[in-house]
Parts: structure tokens; C-alpha cells; sequence
């Protein structure tokens, strides 16, 4: 059961969130497909609640106040917002939402990179971020497909100080990494996933978890296939917001 109750280095996609346009809808489709249960909605931050398993946060629901308003963002721990904006501006990309003070729990922040992916940054307080992960009913990988992976891949050095590693000589997809293991990966768009910065769910199987997707009233863009790091496939919510699923051992 990995866990961690400690801030993420920085540059680690660490948190992740989802703005409904209809929240306890949403709860009750992705409740069914990973086994959540919630904390109460929290007033003092706008009806904002977490996903929890095994009692412990893996993902944040909130109301969107966006036009589009179903979709998850990956948040990015910072050590320094403020230097961490600046680097983004410095970059080539855009600040949405300045850093914000969550009360004691941290301070997020909303950008896009210079083409137009949005993503947001995390400061961690009181709350760290994803406290399981890596098993099935928790965050898994973090992606972005992208139209010039380059410029994309420059971008995120520049803010994160990011090193690349293809994963092989055919394939426009790399893994970033700060020190250590891979944190995430990047590639073109074609490679299945949606554009921009998604996320990717463990599940003990992916052909079950595919199965309550359409049960739910999802849909599935990329079917169940095999692949050397597990069987997956690319999924959508009833309200077109996609993510992935992936297989692996529990344990």
C-alpha cells in the first residue's frame, strides 16, 4: 500500500482535482468505478471536497465555474509559488490563478504552457496532496499529449528543471524525471490520450473498471489492450472528461 503523508518533491505531479458541473453526480459515477468514499463538502472553500481510499485523500471534487465544466488538472508541487510563477511567465506561459492561499492547507495556482495546456501548482500546508497511490483506486502516471513536444519539453525544464528519457527509439514519448524514478511522461498527440495533461487511475482490472465506466453512462476511446507496463485503456465520464485506467498487482 504505498503511502506518503509528507510534502512531494517539487516538480512531482501530486495532487489532482475535478471540476463538476454536477458534483454529486460525478461523485456517485467515479465512487463506482474506484470504490471512493468523500469528506463533507467543505463551505469555507466553496463546496470542495476529497476522494478518499482507505480514509485517505486521493483526489479533490469541487464545483466548476468554467464554461466546460467536467475535466481533471494535475497539480505540480512547488517549493515556492512565487518563484515558480515567475519561471512559468519567464517560459513562455500563462498564470491563470495567482497563487492562492487555501488556508492552512497550501496555495494552488493555475497556469497553461505556451500552448495552451492548462495545469496547476501545488504549495503544500496541512494538506500534502495524494496520500495512496499507485494501487488500484489511485493515481498512477500523469501525461500530456501535446502538439510540439519540443517546445512542450523545454517549457516544463525551464519551470520544473525536468531530465528526459525516451522510452524508445520509434515512439515521440519521454518520461521526465527530476532525480530518481519517472514522475510522468510526454508525448504527441495520436498517442491515444487526450490533449493536454491527464491522469491515469490503477485498477485491479481494467476490463471490470472498463465495465463500470459504461455502466455508469462513460464511454470508452481506446479499448482495453495490453502493453509492457500493464494493460490500460482511455476512457471518458459521462461528461466528457477522459482519463486512463491501468492494471496492476495489489499488494
Amino acid at each position: 500500500m504505498p503511502t506518503r503523508n509528507t510534502a512531494w518533491p517539487a516538480g512531482t505531479p501530486c495532487w489532482i482535482d475535478y471540476g463538476a458541473g454536477d458534483v454529486p453526480a460525478a461523485q456517485a459515477f467515479y465512487a463506482d468505478v474506484f470504490g471512493w468514499s468523500w469528506t463533507d463538502p467543505d463551505p469555507e472553500y466553496g463546496g470542495y471536497l476529497n476522494a478518499l481510499l482507505g480514509g485517505e485523500p486521493v483526489a479533490g471534487f469541487g464545483p466548476s465555474m468554467e464554461a466546460d465544466p467536467n475535466g481533471w488538472t494535475t497539480y505540480f508541487a512547488t517549493d515556492d509559488a512565487a518563484a515558480a510563477v515567475a519561471a512559468i511567465r519567464e517560459a513562455g506561459g500563462t498564470v491563470v490563478v495567482e497563487p492562492m492561499q487555501i488556508g492552512p492547507l497550501g496555495s494552488m495556482t493555475i497556469a497553461l504552457d505556451p500552448q495552451g495546456n492548462g495545469f496547476g501548482l501545488w504549495q503544500s500546508g496541512e494538506h500534502t496532496g495524494v496520500r495512496r497511490y499507485g494501487e488500484p483506486g489511485s493515481l498512477a502516471w500523469n501525461e500530456a499529449a501535446v502538439e510540439d513536444t519540443e517546445r512542450a519539453r523545454a517549457f516544463y525544464t525551464a519551470v520544473f528543471g525536468y531530465r528526459w528519457e525516451p522510452i524508445d527509439d520509434e515512439m515521440d514519448y519521454t518520461t521526465f524525471a527530476t532525480t530518481g524514478d519517472p514522475l510522468g511522461g510526454l508525448g504527441g498527440l495520436g498517442t491515444g490520450g487526450p490533449k493536454g495533461w491527464s491522469v491515469c487511475f490503477a485498477v485491479a482490472s481494467t476490463d471490470d473498471a472498463v465495465s463500470r465506466v459504461g455502466r455508469g453512462g462513460g464511454t470508452v476511446t481506446m479499448a482495453p489492450m495490453d502493453s509492457p507496463y500493464g494493460r490500460f485503456a482511455v476512457v471518458q465520464d459521462p461528461w466528457g472528461a477522459a482519463f486512463s485506467v491501468m492494471e496492476v498487482t495489489a499488494g
